[in-house]
């Protein structure tokens, strides 16, 4: 069996995400951090939809290969131990290549400038590309 960092989360909103995603919530705002730290498990082929974070986002890429693009870029490869910088308001999206999970952990900064502000799924046709 697999070690892993976290044990896997609850199944994520299928409003939110294309396939199978778990989120495992590591730090709350109710925490008293103005963050959000999410260790979050893709199945082969699953994403996030479109979407932008006010605060920005850090990934720490911590298992399997993974996707990352910005609006207007192309895809960007995602291997274990990749950090990703993503800039207020940037539109993104992240998720697992289709021939394994990946897991991140997801860090939400400056919660208190707003969450997540999702978009529209990301199509077969975009994620294919």
């Amino acid at each position: 069996m697999k070690e892993t960092l976290f044990t896997k989360g609850d199944k994520a909103s299928a409003e939110y995400f294309v396939g199978e995603v778990w989120i495992k919530v590591v730090v709350s705002p109710t925490d008293l951090f103005d963050c959000v730290v999410n260790d979050v498990v893709f199945a082969p082929g699953a994403r996030t939809n479109w979407h932008t974070h006010p605060g920005g986002q850090i990934l720490i890429c911590t298992d399997g290969l993974g996707y990352y693009q910005e609006k207007g870029k192309s895809i960007q490869l995602l291997n274990k131990g990749d950090v990703v910088k993503i800039l207020p308001g940037l539109e993104h999206w992240h998720g697992a290549t289709p021939n394994g999970e990946f897991t991140h952990i997801a860090i939400n900064p400056s919660t208190t400038k707003g969450g997540v502000n999702w978009m529209e799924k990301v199509t077969d046709e975009e994620y294919n590309k």
